[in-house]
């Protein structure tokens, strides 16, 4: 061996160093910047042209109604205004009732709340389903 190999040696491991570390600065601010997208806060009125989007949506609830006896035995919550106007509806099916300590249609109205979820449409209308009660916080 020559003299020189082990400064070769030490000149890759360096190189191939920096290399990583601009590759994980690069995953780590990808990553940020998908989180912070992924909870961008918009107006209740602005719900329609989100379809698809995870947003963040602060509102009043305006009323709320079970239906114990239908399909999935949903519960509506009509947000930014009352029934039929409400620009959303949050969901919250029966199989989610478990996870909220109160009844949702009773607890829910006439609060201003801020949902985070993801935005579907149902009979071209936006509406946000709710699995967990963490992702309806009461703005007192």
């Amino acid at each position: 061996m020559n003299g020189r190999f082990p400064i070769v040696k030490v000149f890759t491991f360096t190189k191939k160093m920096h290399y990583m570390k601009r590759l994980i600065a690069f995953l780590s601010f990808s990553a940020l910047t998908t989180m912070a997208s992924a909870q961008n806060e918009i107006k209740v009125e602005d719900a329609a042209k989100h379809g698809g989007d995870s947003v963040t949506i602060c509102t009043k609830i305006f009323g709320a109604r079970y239906f114990e006896t239908g399909s999935k035995s949903p519960t509506l919550l009509n947000a930014g205004a009352k029934y039929p106007d409400a620009p959303l509806t949050i969901v919250i099916y029966g199989e989610s009732r478990a996870a909220f300590k109160n009844k949702p249609e009773e607890y829910y109205p006439e609060k201003n709340i801020c949902v985070t979820g993801k935005i579907g449409m149902y009979r071209g209308k936006p509406q946000i389903v709710v699995t967990d009660e963490k992702q309806i916080v009461v703005k007192e």
